[in-house]
């Protein structure tokens, strides 16, 4: 999810390699691949099929996938001795710095979207069972009782929880 999210926005119609639409050769990096006839088709090929092959990492700690992360972004930012966008923007690691387009960077530049570490950690604290303690498989919680949630009453600690939270903050504060 934090992949995608940061690749194409979480746009169906956008690549896992670059965010290029996956229906046309893509022109950003890495340019040329492609079209395809699905988005998943366009996935395997970006996790198999691209440098650093995040497809067949095996590290699945919490510091294997960040460095894979950053890996498959590029290490233009380790390079220069700076936090990740990438990875940090939207956390205390990051201030500013970012690559606006393929090999240009802006040190005044601020990353607008969430970074993965961000979003992975938002995902950690609605959702206690996602770890990266190299446990493979995590057993099903039972089975809660009572009323069942649903759009207008969500299940505490759910995403919907946590959207309604949100949206409801947002709504109170430009009352205010």
């Amino acid at each position: 999810m934090a992949f995608h999210r940061r690749r194409s926005r979480q746009d169906w119609t956008g690549s896992l390699a670059q965010g290029d639409p996956w229906d046309r050769v893509s022109v950003h990096v890495p340019a040329g691949r492609g079209p395809f006839k699905s988005w998943e088709e366009a996935a395997i090929d970006a996790l198999d099929n691209c440098a650093p092959y995040p497809g067949r990492n095996k590290d699945w700690s919490i510091g294997g996938l960040l460095t894979k992360l950053e890996e498959y972004n590029g290490l233009g930012y380790a390079a220069r001795g700076v936090p990740s966008p990438y990875l940090w923007a939207g956390t205390d690691q990051y201030r500013s710095g970012k690559y606006v387009r393929d090999g240009v960077y802006d040190p005044n530049a601020v990353d607008s979207q969430l970074g993965c570490a961000g979003l992975l950690m938002a995902m950690m604290a609605l959702d206690p069972t996602i770890t990266f303690t190299g446990v493979t498989s995590v057993p099903m919680p039972p089975k809660a009782s009572g009323p069942k949630p649903s759009f207008t009453k969500p299940a505490n600690g759910s995403i919907g929880a946590w959207v309604a939270s949100l949206l409801s903050s947002i709504f109170k504060s430009k009352g205010k």
